[in-house]
């Protein structure tokens, strides 16, 4: 056993003077690439907070756009972007657009950036849906 000294049989071994303090000082040259390994894994749970939330704005958008004029209450970017959570919709880019029988709505978030240096990010996830049956029986063109 290095680093130790055996007094005699049975006794608890002795530690030299000159390793004391030596796995503190293995422990502190490590602790920094700990810390940056946790805030990648918060950045990560972030990144996919982000992109959940991008989703939600772009179906409660296209949904609302789906929906006859009168029986809107607000108009599906204000509806986008009331479905995100505040910090994800504060800053949040939607937009909805109709052609071909369709809604495409898409939204943009910005992800917070913890690690230094990086960034910025953005999550966009897009939504298509149809637009319902017209009056008379036939589907919209």
């Amino acid at each position: 056993m290095r680093g130790t000294v055996r007094t005699r049989r049975g006794s608890r071994p002795r530690v030299r003077r000159d390793d004391r303090g030596q796995i503190s000082i293995e422990f502190l040259g490590f602790l920094p690439i700990l810390l940056l390994i946790a805030l990648a894994v918060v950045q990560l749970g972030l990144a996919a907070y982000a992109v959940q939330q991008a989703g939600t704005g772009a179906r409660a958008a296209a949904r609302t756009a789906t929906l006859d004029e009168a029986d809107r209450k607000i108009g599906p970017v204000a509806a986008g972007k009331a479905a995100m959570s505040g910090w994800a919709g504060a800053d949040a880019v939607v937009e909805a657009s109709e052609g071909g029988g369709e809604v495409h709505a898409t939204a943009t978030v910005e992800i917070p950036t913890l690690l230094p240096g990086v960034g910025p990010w953005h999550a966009t996830r897009t939504a298509t849906m149809a637009l319902p049956a017209e009056p008379g029986g036939t589907t919209a063109p």
